[in-house]
């Protein structure tokens, strides 16, 4: 089959031949219809904290039509068009019988989906509502993302919030926090392009402040927000989000940051905060966004912004390293 294969830091990924996948016993192949490119692609093949290993294909945001089936696997057929995590367990443990896979014990991250097919555990498959494409089904993962944090934070009806950053996890997030009772929601970027986007996905407010963003925050909404969430993953965000949010509140944690950072204690001691790290989802969380697009949620296709086919993939993968006009964009590894 054809693949993206990362080659080393510094190069472009390299479209080449590779065997085709086959399934595990409690496994499916799927032909991959869409897969979105992630921040963290981007982070882990950058050379900057931790990195893909040289081979590796990337991609992770996908869904897809089932091809082939391991001998073990239940609830699934051949033609079923599908999103799945892009980790599987063991399915026994109590993680997983949560629906957990991420903390399973024998939890393995199988993703590869930057390529014309891919593994995918049978049980962290979610199949697709009749009404959803392929592309709403690849956006799946990263509003799973965003809705995990937003539950985690036992965000209140009525809160005011703030979102750091306006990438596709960000907007997820601001998506979940107004659907979730958020009265008020702030988004905060470095620039405005993604402001329409973010009031498309539910942010009632857009801020860009460089030199005090608490302040900004504080006067857009009112007071400083009870959550906030960073959702960039760069050095200082962390203790920025700590600046912003009120005494006695909650910062949460997305951004994937991959080098060393700095925090001051005091800070938390000083406010009395609750610091959360939110890391992916839970297969029902899954379940529910797909339930949640299906039922006419169509804000969150307004992310996407360009498909590529393995042609045009290496360089628009690289252009995305200083874009500030993309959001989310999907591979389309069946077209031309």
């Amino acid at each position: 089959m054809k693949a993206a294969v990362f080659t080393g830091v510094g190069r472009p990924l390299s479209i080449e031949k590779v065997p085709d996948p086959t399934p595990q016993p409690n496994e499916v192949i799927i032909r991959i219809g869409r897969c979105g490119i992630c921040g963290t692609d981007l982070h882990m093949t950058d050379g900057h904290g931790m990195t893909y290993p040289v081979g590796t294909i990337p991609g992770h945001e996908f869904a897809g039509e089932i091809v082939a089936l391991g001998s073990a696997t239940k609830n699934v057929k051949i033609g079923d068009l599908v999103a799945a995590q892009p980790m599987t367990g063991c399915g026994e443990c109590l993680a997983c019988l949560a629906g957990e896979p991420k903390h399973c014990p024998k939890m393995l991250g199988i993703g590869s989906a930057f390529a014309e097919y891919t593994r995918a555990g049978w049980r962290e498959c979610v199949k697709l509502p009749a009404g959803l494409s392929l592309a709403d089904g690849a956006l799946i993962e990263p509003l799973a993302v965003g809705l995990h944090a937003v539950v985690m934070s036992g965000l209140q009806p009525g809160a005011r919030v703030l979102v750091i950053g306006a990438g596709p996890i960000g907007l997820a997030t601001a998506f979940w926090a107004r659907r979730l009772g958020a009265a008020r929601v702030a988004v905060s970027a470095r620039s405005v392009r993604q402001e329409s986007r973010a009031h498309a996905m539910g942010a009632t407010h857009f801020v860009t402040a460089a030199h005090d963003l608490p302040g900004a925050v504080a006067g857009a909404l009112g007071s400083a927000p009870e959550v906030v969430f960073e959702c960039v993953g760069q050095p200082g965000l962390i203790d920025l989000a700590l600046n912003c949010v009120v005494r006695k509140g909650t910062v949460v944690v997305l951004g994937f940051c991959t080098v060393a950072d700095h925090l001051g204690p005091s800070d938390f001691l000083f406010k009395e905060l609750k610091l959360i790290y939110s890391n992916v989802y839970s297969t029902r969380e899954f379940e529910i966004v797909a339930e949640t697009l299906d039922s006419g949620a169509a804000e969150a296709r307004s992310m996407i912004t360009d498909t590529v086919s393995f042609k045009g993939l290496p360089a628009l993968f690289e252009s995305l390293r200083s874009s500030r006009t993309q959001c989310k964009v999907m591979l389309d590894p069946q077209g031309a």
